[in-house]
């Protein structure tokens, strides 16, 4: 049955392979929740879950296209690998640096850009650290009062702020995890022992991932994840074979 299902998996969509893998940052090696993974001239296409993954259908050949805001776009070609990491950089890292010289002129920011200050412009009174409340309307006819400024920056930051904080202590807690599936050396020991390809390692551990998807491997001691991976592989290859 394992075997039927294998085999479903890697043909559908007329012929078309299931490419799947993980987006992380190049600079911090962080996964990338949201980022777009599609493969041009089809209809596949998916955006990676809050551990960065993502799968597509593709074929050998085909291109992979991922795109986040605020990151360089990045073209990959498809081929036997069907497990794929995949780090996109930071466009900010490309910005030059730069030195203004020039007479005492005077600035301002308009429009989020740095202008030079009109003489004549009558200079409207600083509204920095108003807290700006208005009338709002929900769609029962009730109402209520909408703040801006000081208040809701802060409030959003703070809360940016913890969900950075949370995604953090979820990988710390998964180092274990990423101490074995991220071993070169684990995965050609692995592969070699059990006679294994790179598709059918692929597919392995992302069967082993969906079996173990209810704890996420959260707080497993690097002993304890090779173990279960293991087992798990010796079970799978035997129903294979």
């Amino acid at each position: 049955m394992f075997l039927m299902l294998g085999l479903c998996w890697t043909t559908l969509g007329f012929g078309q392979t299931t490419y799947s893998g993980n987006v992380i940052d190049a600079s911090d090696r962080q996964v990338l929740e949201g980022v777009q993974v599609k493969v041009l001239n089809r209809e596949s296409g998916d955006l990676t879950n809050r551990r960065g993954y993502f799968s597509v259908l593709g074929s050998d050949g085909d291109t992979l296209l991922v795109q986040f805001d605020g990151f360089v776009s990045k073209k990959i070609r498809l081929g036997k690998e069907r497990f794929i990491m995949i780090e996109i950089q930071d466009k900010a890292r490309f910005l030059p640096t730069f030195e203004v010289r020039s007479p005492a002129y005077s600035y301002r920011f308009k429009d989020g850009r740095l202008v030079l200050r009109d003489e004549n412009e009558i200079e409207q009174p600083s509204r920095k650290g108003e807290v700006i409340a208005g009338p709002v309307q929900s769609g029962g006819g009730t109402g209520g009062l909408a703040f801006s400024g000081v208040i809701s920056y802060f409030t959003k930051k703070a809360r940016l702020e913890r969900e950075y904080t949370r995604k953090q202590e979820w990988h710390r807690r998964r180092k274990g995890y990423y101490a074995v599936v991220e071993s070169d050396s684990i995965r050609t020991k692995i592969k070699e022992d059990f006679n294994l390809g790179s598709e059918d390692w692929d597919k392995l551990i992302i069967q082993f991932n969906q079996f173990h998807a209810s704890h996420e491997f959260l707080d497993w001691s690097e002993s304890r994840v090779y173990n279960q991976l293991l087992d798990f592989i010796k079970i799978e290859t035997l129903l294979m074979d």
